[in-house]
């Protein structure tokens, strides 16, 4: 049923990012920092950095939107897909690949609408603390290259904001319009995403099922979710890297703005090279893989029918 199926998805999202939450945070900074402002060098580095600066909770920052977002976003991402699916194959006709694809491709452009302002939201709070460690760091470089007699610098304070204050800055200032900055590059994401992950993870799980109206062992939806999660993250990487750059409302010392997709993607590739459009692409893979192997084995358990059946009955 429906309602099974949004309980599922929205567990499975909590679970998920719960899990993986600080990968996703050194991801969002490695993609944003550019050429010679390089603030960290690789996951392991940008992790430890953040916890000796901002502490432990410092690798969650931006976990609340996330946990609050994820559950109606991963609720309609997998409902769509099963919707898209259940129509397409009425004619009770085998699903070919291209209606799998269009199944895929109707869940990943349902699901930007919660998607775009999730994402927005959560880059600027993860991205804070990489902005204000590379002030510090220019702030002790300025102190150690000027002279005694100019007296100490001040030290900069991070100013900490809140996704309720950016929420109600932007609102404000640009309308609800605000929210969605970067939403075509969100959908130049999330759309070729869906088509590659879905069919994908369907096939695989077909390799585990002994007999087609029988469910593949848990174990095989579960390995299933992580290599067709990694496959379409990896695949679509460009893409998320413009996207960051893009709803990036903060910039560090010296680094790009950007006017679009296009001017965006023309000054990665001039000024920083093909490369860059990979950055952050094996912690994104690292992200989505259990991510989304928790969420096909929450689909497999099927924790919201156990819910669902506890509720009482309405009698005859």
């Amino acid at each position: 049923s429906l309602p099974a199926k949004l309980i599922n998805g929205g567990i499975a999202g909590l679970i998920g990012v719960t899990c993986v939450f600080p990968i996703d945070l050194a991801k969002t900074r490695l993609q944003n920092q550019q050429n010679g402002q390089r603030m960290y060098t690789s996951l392991s580095d940008c992790l430890i950095k953040t916890i000796r600066s901002e502490g432990y909770f410092g690798m969650y920052r931006g976990a609340a939107v996330n946990l609050t977002l994820v559950t109606p976003e991963k609720a309609i991402k997998l409902a769509a897909n099963d919707f898209f699916r259940h129509h397409f194959s009425k004619d009770g006709k085998k699903l070919t690949l291209m209606k799998e694809m269009l199944a895929g491709c109707g869940a990943g452009t349902c699901q930007v609408i919660v998607t775009t302002p999730m994402e927005m939201l959560k880059i600027q709070l993860q991205d804070a603390g990489r902005i204000a460690a590379q002030k510090k760091l220019m702030a002790a470089q300025a102190q150690l290259s000027s002279s005694p007699a100019a007296g100490a610098a001040e030290p900069v304070v991070e100013t900490r904001t809140t996704a309720t204050q950016i929420t109600r800055e932007l609102l404000r200032s640009k309308g609800i319009a605000g929210l969605y900055k970067g939403l075509g590059a969100t959908l130049l994401r999330d759309v070729p995403f869906s088509i590659v992950y879905f069919p994908l993870f369907a096939n695989l799980n077909k390799l585990g099922q002994k007999d087609p109206n029988v469910k593949a062992p848990f174990y095989v939806s579960f390995l299933s979710g992580c290599v067709a999660g990694s496959t379409a993250a990896v695949a679509v990487n460009p893409c998320d890297v413009i996207k960051t750059r893009l709803q990036s409302l903060q910039r560090g010392v010296n680094e790009d703005t950007y006017s679009g997709i296009l001017d965006c993607t023309k000054k990665i590739w001039q000024k920083e090279g093909p490369t860059a459009f990979f950055k952050g692409a094996y912690c994104r893979a690292l992200v989505i893989a259990p991510l989304f192997g928790i969420a096909q084995v929450v689909y497999f358990i099927g924790i919201a029918e156990f819910l669902l059946d506890m509720l009482p009955k309405p009698q005859a």
